[in-house]
């Protein structure tokens, strides 16, 4: 069986990739940037999912297709919102061509929990637009699909989009965590790891057509998790809370990021698939630590 991973050179595809791989499957990374994961029983494609000549070469002879490429930060989505639509919706559409073309028997794409509600923006706004293209697909052309809504991501090979690897980078180099937010808002966190292995589960015939939420067992305050890197890597680590203005709360409910749930009235419901067996969220943090203490430069002799 062969699975082609587009986005498979970031953090959750190259975790996706290596599972795939473990599992039996013949993986292609399909990517924009070299894969620096990339395993020797892997190939390695180069692909901009904004060219659909390059996606359909990449998904040749696919029996999975996973989507996991796209503008996945917020702020970043609200600055480009053109580029947002040409990225995360027209390169989920070229997707979806190459994976009906080829034959796939399933589509797997990496949605987000937004989805189910108003914040997040032009980022929110792709990936619903991307998931009623998915679901038209397979009404139009039967091609089977399994939608991952996933929570906040952690572990090893994120950079500093990524929240947690950003208050752990800060908290270990310069021993104070600056944040924006009250410290009142609710995540829940899941392990890359389990996420990705749960991402290869979820082919089972049982998942067919369906949308999953992946957000693991760590629910938290986002003070608390601030409290908690603070505590694993040292008490002298200061935490400092920017408060948003006044003003700002009533943009960010809408436009940026959710408080205490991304969930808002809407018609169509996900089910949530967790492990019994997962990554423990502190021992999860000390392993990034043990990443970007393992990337810090030799002294000079």
């Amino acid at each position: 069986m062969k699975a082609t991973v587009f986005g498979g050179s970031g953090f959750l595809g190259s975790h996706v990739a290596d599972a795939l791989s473990a599992a039996g499957y013949e993986v292609t990374v399909a990517d924009l940037v070299d894969a620096p994961y990339l395993r020797s029983d892997q190939h390695f494609a180069h692909c901009d999912v904004t060219d659909a000549d390059s996606v359909l070469r990449a998904a040749e002879g696919s029996d999975v297709v996973y989507h996991f490429a796209g503008l996945a930060d917020i702020d970043e989505c609200n600055r480009r919102p053109r580029d947002t639509v040409a990225i995360n919706v027209l390169g989920t559409v070229n997707v979806l061509e190459a994976a009906r073309a080829t034959g796939a028997n399933r589509f797997v794409f990496a949605s987000s929990i937004y989805v189910a509600g108003e914040a997040g923006s032009f980022y929110r706004a792709s990936k619903q637009a991307s998931e009623l293209y998915i679901e038209e697909y397979r009404r139009e052309y039967g091609l089977d699909y399994t939608i991952l809504r996933f929570g906040t991501l952690f572990g090893r090979r994120a950079d500093d989009t990524n929240s947690v690897h950003r208050y752990l980078r800060q908290a270990l180099e310069q021993r104070r965590i600056v944040a924006e937010g009250t410290g009142d808002e609710l995540r829940e966190y899941i392990h890359v790891g389990d996420a990705a292995r749960l991402s290869v589960d979820i082919l089972a015939a049982e998942y067919a057509n369906e949308s999953l939420v992946l957000t693991g067992h760590h629910p938290l305050r986002f003070r608390e998790l601030l409290t908690l890197i603070a505590e694993i890597v040292g008490d002298d680590v200061e935490v400092e809370l920017q408060t948003p203005g006044e003003g700002d709360e009533v943009v960010s409910a809408r436009s940026g990021h959710y408080t205490i749930t991304p969930y808002a009235f809407r018609p169509k419901i996900a089910r949530k698939l967790v492990s019994t067996s997962y990554i423990d969220l502190g021992q999860g943090l000390v392993d990034v630590l043990h990443e970007l203490d393992e990337r810090q430069p030799e002294p000079a002799p």
